[in-house]
């Protein structure tokens, strides 16, 4: 593949699998982080930085060897510093392939969800435990 085409993050696994949209331009944030921890029941997934095309890739990779290993799956996003419409389609895109839960979103991420009413669809908890829990 020629090295100026984007490679396109998506959730594998998943019935009618669907790639993320591409996006012109964009910009590279750096300090995009993915952490991983497992709670009693699920596997928590902490993102912490900027997230859009060209950083969405570990997390999607975290978020979908999760749903396939794990019955839960907790997204922190409270370190979340930046999101676009790549990271919104992959929480969407994680909300339907299992059992999945938003905690604590940044401003950011709380912003985005709210103004796309996603935060109507997805179950978003205040702290890791509530999710855990429900």
């Amino acid at each position: 593949m020629p090295s100026d085409e984007a490679v396109t993050p998506r959730i594998t696994g998943v019935a009618d699998e669907k790639p993320l949209p591409t996006q012109a331009g964009g910009q590279a944030f750096e300090g995009a982080a993915v952490l991983q921890y497992d709670v009693p029941g699920a596997l928590v997934v902490a993102a912490r930085g900027a997230y859009d095309l060209h950083s969405i890739k570990p997390l999607a990779q975290a978020l979908g060897a999760a749903v396939r290993t794990y019955p839960k799956v907790i997204l922190d996003a409270s370190g979340v510093t930046f999101a676009d419409s790549t990271f919104l389609n992959l929480l969407i895109l994680t909300h339907q392939s299992g059992a999945f839960r938003l905690v604590a979103p940044s401003q950011p991420v709380r912003r985005l969800c709210e103004i796309t009413a996603v935060d109507q669809v997805l179950q978003i908890r205040d702290t890791v435990d509530a999710a855990a829990s429900s």
